[in-house]
């Protein structure tokens, strides 16, 4: 019974968390100049526009899956190299934002005695979003730290490895078969815990909480 509640619980803030990770990176296109995400109404927060459900199935399942990609025209910015790596930072971002957010709200829980199913969602949300953010950090087409990282690259570069960002996934798969990926995410979202909760602990600490 525990699982299964926890599952129920994961289910909904997966759908929440990436829905403002897709969003995030639409919005940030927009300040630059490209209205294509806009335009494509993936603005918006209802979830059916974001979320692709085969690669939220396999999430679930095999812990390697993926949102609906938002579209961006690159070549709208001024600086397209650099707007696609901002462009693509929002997203993971947003996430370690929500990290942020729910430490915030677990450490008042444990002050003020919240209800232990608010507690679990909480813990569940600052797991699941600080494994997206790392995720979504690594080096690799289509993840957004390909084009954060890449931006770095002469364009010659840069642009023949986006070029071959489609088989991107099938190296993801795979190195998710060796577990090679999920022991350098776990390395990331143990950090990125252990690092915002201490910043929170030291908030609290400040405010007397």
């Amino acid at each position: 019974m525990s699982r299964l509640i926890d599952f129920i619980i994961t289910i909904p803030i997966l759908i929440f968390s990436l829905t403002l990770h897709e969003i995030a990176h639409g919005l940030a296109a927009m300040a630059m100049g490209d209205k294509t995400a806009r335009a494509s109404g993936r603005l918006s927060f209802n979830p059916i526009k974001h979320i692709d459900w085969f690669g939220f199935v396999l999430l679930l399942v095999a812990g390697v899956g993926w949102a609906k990609p938002v579209p961006v025209n690159m070549f709208r910015f001024k600086d397209p190299k650099k707007g696609m790596a901002i462009t693509a930072l929002a997203g993971p971002l947003t996430n370690i934002l929500l990290v942020f957010v729910s430490l915030i709200f677990l450490c008042l829980g444990l002050v003020y005695g919240f209800n232990p199913y608010v507690m679990s969602a909480l813990r569940t949300m600052v797991y699941y979003n600080a494994v997206i953010a790392m995720f979504n950090f690594l080096p690799i087409p289509p993840l957004d730290g390909s084009k954060i990282f890449f931006a770095f690259l002469p364009d010659k570069y840069y642009y023949k490895l986006m070029f071959y960002e489609r088989y991107g996934m099938i190296l993801i798969l795979a190195l998710s078969y060796t577990n090679m990926t999920s022991r350098i995410i776990s390395v990331g979202v143990n950090n990125l815990i252990s690092k915002l909760s201490q910043v929170v602990i030291n908030l609290f600490t400040l405010l007397g909480v």
